[in-house]
Parts: C-alpha cells; structure tokens; sequence
C-alpha cells in the first residue's frame, strides 16, 4: 500500500476514533502521525515532529493566557460595560457590530489570527451580555475576519497576487478583494437569519421601550454590569444554550460544570422585568488599567508593527501575572491546554501529509484530467477541504501553479478561478482546527466549549462542501469561453 493511501486512511482513522470515542483528537492524531511516519515514511523522531506548529502553540498558549487573566481581574467585564452603556437597547445590531469590528483588522492589513486573537474575546462576550446566541457570534467573528482576507494591504492577497504573477498570470485585484468579501457578507447575512437574527428584529419592533436589567454575570470592581433587557427566545438564545448544554463530547475539550451557572444566571437575567439600571460605572482598578493598557500594547504592537502576537502575549501575561499575583488566582488554569493539544495534533498529521507530497500528488491528478471547469471545480474541493486542516496562504502558493496549464489555455477566466481558490481556501477558516476557529473556541467557557466545536466542525465541513459549488457556479462557469 502506497504512502499517500497509509496517510488518507491515517486522517480518517483520526477523525472516527476522536469522533466515536471521548479521547482528545489531536493526541490520537500526534499517535497516527508517530505511526505514519516512523512505520511507513521511516523517519526519524526530529523529521517525524519537524510538522508541530510552535508559532500556533505560542500563539494559543500566550492569547488565551493573557485573556485569562484579563477575565480573572474583571478587565473584560468593564470593558463591555462600557459597551453595554454606548449600545443601549440596539440588541438587533450586536451581531452586525461583531461582524464588522472583526473585519477591520484584515482589511486594514493584519492577518486573520492577529485580529481574531484580540478582538473574539471581547466580541463574544459582548454577544453573551446582550443574549446573543454564542454559535451566531462566533461565526459573525471568524466571518467578518475573513471578509478582509483578500484587502490590498493583506498579506493573503499578497501571496495569491505573486503566486499568479510568478506563472505568468494576471488577476483583478478589486475582483479578488470585493468577491471574497461578498461571498462572506452572504454568508453573514444567512448566519444571521438562521441563528436568532429573525427573532431580534421582531423584538425590536414589538419592544415598547429600552429597558435595561442587572445581567447576573458577575459584579465588576464591586458593582454590578448592567445589561439590556431582551426576551430569552426560543431561537437559540443564551438560555437554550445552557438548558441544552451536553457533557464534554468526543474531543474531551472540556466538561460542563453541573449547574451550567455562567450561561443560567444570565439567562434567568433576561426573563422578564424591566428594572432600569441605575448603579454608575464601575470605576477602573490599577491593575485592570495595566491589564487595558497592555491588551491595547499587544494590539498595536501586532497589528500595527506586525510583531509576533503569541509571544507578546505570553510576554504580557507573565509580566502581568508576576506584579500583580492576588488579582489573578490560578489564572494560569486558564490556558486552554485541551484545544492546544487538538490543533498542534491536527496539524502536525495534516504537515506530514504535505511532506510526504500526498496533497501535490491529488491536485496534480485532478490537474491532469483535461476539463478545465472539472478541474477548477475539484481544486476548489481539494483546496477547501485540506485547508480545513492547513496553512490556506501555503496552500493557495500550491493550488495557483497546478491550476496554470488549464488556465493558459484560455478557456476560462483567470480571476475567477483565483478568486474561487481563494474562498474555498479561507472561507473554511470557520473550522476549529484552522487557527482563527482555534482561537475563538479557546476564548469560549469550558462548559459551553464542547457543543461550540461539534457546531464549528460541521459548520466547517459545510463550507468546504459548498464553497467550491457556489464559487464554481458564480464565478467560474459564467467566465467559461
């Protein structure tokens, strides 16, 4: 049996025994890649472990650490006070502001984890605070990062651009950017309609007036967060999500804690009444201003000096944690250590399959087939469902050049299959084992964690699915000669 067949059936073999069972996917993965390689590739333990992704283990480890903290110490409650305050009762409107705060980091040039890794904590919890169905957030978040993958100052469109030119193509680059961040706002618009959005807007009609009412979240410095006042809905709300939370699924990534409290106290806030806040803002402690001050740092030094995020971070944190040691009890319990080992494992398997060349050699099978719109179309398939598991810039530098010989030929549009590349590529960023769906899921509380990720992987799985279909048949098909 050949190499690349062993490593398909080593990835399946993965995928059903995590499902099946309640064992951590990502160590039976690191299991199946030990296997792989020093049983059939005949590999060193270094070569064997030269695919782990350090970068994302930093990256994940330092976020979720500093954000830890920044929960602990009651940092991110003010913050979304603050927020809550300015809102008022627009509770219709949350999911769109979601949706474009997080778009504005990738469109003004950061890359999708540097913006996803500071802004899902505060957008989640900003959604929680308004009752927003935590699986609408989520998506809203890893949606609108990716709109701006493809902005002319992203590095993204950066790669597919010299990808292109490199092979003697020439793409549209308005084209790329604006086709991509269409496909996506549909894709917005459908998560809104399909996850409680309905719901907020016929409460919005039928709301006689804004009322406001104590969140039961948690005090803030000592005074209580206010929040607004809205109809638990039967449409997926906050409270349905606690009463039909599950135990810890297949993953193992976390348990839920028997009284499920974080999710029920907020839900039991919004059940009625309409009791007007009236406590003042909570007023900012020395060290949640250093935590602000620090976040804000990380921030900029990220996005706009393009600095390493996950060492900064973890640089912070530490500095953090160390002078100000009684605000933060066991705030180091906060690193996700469950959701790092599931997408270091994942993606080391998914690297040695891409070592092992098991991904060039399907593309270039599919490549070889003679039908240019069969071929783009099984691209597009190939590309969105390993860059469910992969580096989407990486694999987009691979896809390009397998899709030249057909696209010299004329018979289709250049830009179109690009552009249809490119979405299928990133659109499945959704899934929790890309590192924008692993860093929303790690900001998510353990007890809800669980059904988050059976909600991301079939979210996920349906996009690599469908994308490659609806950009072959809007794009790709209308520019056929």
């Amino acid at each position: 049996m050949s190499l690349h067949v062993l490593g398909v059936a080593t990835v399946a073999l993965v995928f059903i025994i995590g499902t099946l069972r309640p064992v951590n996917m990502g160590a039976v993965a690191l299991i199946g890649t030990f296997l792989l390689g020093t049983l059939a590739a005949h590999e060193s333990i270094d070569k064997v472990l030269s695919g782990f992704p350090p970068d994302l283990f930093v990256l994940l480890v330092g976020v979720t650490y500093l954000f830890g903290l920044a929960a602990v110490n009651g940092t991110i409650e003010w913050i979304i006070d603050r927020a809550v305050r300015l809102l008022g009762d627009r509770r219709a409107l949350v999911p769109w502001l979601i949706f474009a705060f997080s778009a504005v980091p990738t469109m003004a040039g950061a890359l999708g984890p540097a913006g996803v890794a500071m802004l899902a904590p505060l957008c989640l919890r900003l959604g929680e605070r308004y009752a927003i169905s935590r699986r609408m957030s989520a998506l809203m978040v890893m949606h609108g990062s990716c709109l701006g993958n493809f902005s002319p100052l992203n590095g993204l469109a950066v790669i597919v651009r010299q990808a292109a030119e490199s092979n003697g193509l020439k793409i549209s680059s308005a084209e790329l950017f604006f086709g991509n961040a269409a496909y996506n706002l549909g894709l917005g618009l459908i998560i809104y309609l399909f996850f409680g959005g309905r719901a907020l807007w016929r409460e919005r009609r039928t709301a006689p007036a804004p009322a406001m009412a104590a969140s039961g979240v948690g005090p803030v410095g000592g005074a209580d967060v206010a929040a607004p006042l809205a109809r638990v809905g039967s449409d997926d709300s906050t409270g349905s999500d606690a009463a039909g939370r599950e135990h810890a699924g297949s993953q193992g990534i976390g348990r839920e804690d028997a009284g499920g409290k974080a999710t029920s106290s907020l839900g039991s806030a919004f059940a009625g009444g309409s009791e007007a806040a009236t406590s003042p803002p909570a007023r900012l402690r020395v060290d949640q201003g250093c935590t602000l001050a620090v976040i804000v740092a990380v921030a900029v030094g990220a996005l706009g000096f393009d600095l390493e995020i996950g060492f900064l971070a973890l640089f912070a944190a530490a500095l953090l944690h160390m002078i100000f040691p009684s605000r933060f009890p066991q705030a180091d319990k906060q690193i996700v250590w469950s959701v790092v080992l599931l997408i270091c494992g994942i993606v080391t398997l998914v690297a040695a399959l891409q070592r092992y060349g098991t991904i060039q050699v399907i593309g270039k099978g599919i490549a070889d087939l003679g039908s240019p719109l069969l071929t783009a179309f099984l691209l597009c398939l190939v590309g969105a469902i390993t860059s469910a598991f992969a580096s989407s810039a990486g694999l987009l530098g691979v896809l390009i050049p397998l899709a030249v010989p057909f696209l010299v030929q004329g018979e289709i549009g250049v830009t179109a299959v690009i552009v249809s590349l490119a979405i299928s590529a990133t659109v499945v960023d959704s899934t929790p084992f890309s590192s924008v769906g692993a860093l929303t899921l790690a900001t998510t509380p353990e007890e809800e964690r669980p059904r988050l990720f059976r909600l991301m992987l079939t979210w996920g799985l349906a996009m690599a699915v469908t994308a490659p279909v609806l950009t072959w048949l809007i794009f790709i098909l209308p520019s056929a000669h």
